[in-house]
């Protein structure tokens, strides 16, 4: 690397190539602590905005393409490592980091998890929010 341009280009791919991914796979322990030292290692993004935006985007339903944090607009099903489902939408602000909060729509409205993201097995669109 001779070059800013080579340097910013070589740290650019790292983050897309290394850091990005692994975050779409590491267990919510492993994030937490990367979170502590997020400044460390990504630069100065914010953790919600990048590591745990890249963590949930492991369900693409539940992040929008090109915005930070969880898509609360529309409603999903969650099925658990355990076999449990378990619909709602996802409340961002609900519940630690690595973990999922489901609001339902039923009378009265009534919330499901905290759900870490070890447990979540998959998340798919749903068409009612109750479960």
């Amino acid at each position: 690397m001779n070059t800013f341009s080579e340097l910013v280009g070589s740290r650019r791919g790292w983050i897309d190539e290394v850091l990005a991914p692994w975050c779409r796979v590491a267990a919510r322990s492993d994030l937490l602590q990367a979170q502590e030292e997020w400044l460390d290692i990504a630069g100065k993004v914010d953790a919600e905005s990048t590591l745990w935006t890249w963590a949930w985007s492991r369900f693409p339903v539940l992040v929008y393409e090109g915005l930070p944090g969880l898509n609360e607009t529309n409603p999903v099903q969650v099925t658990l490592a355990d076999g449990r489902a378990v619909s709602g939408f996802p409340d961002a602000r609900a519940g630690e980091p690595g973990e999922l909060v489901l609001i339902g729509t039923g009378e009265p409205s009534s919330t499901h998890g905290p759900f870490s993201i070890d447990e979540i097995d998959s998340v798919a669109a749903a068409e009612s929010a109750d479960s």
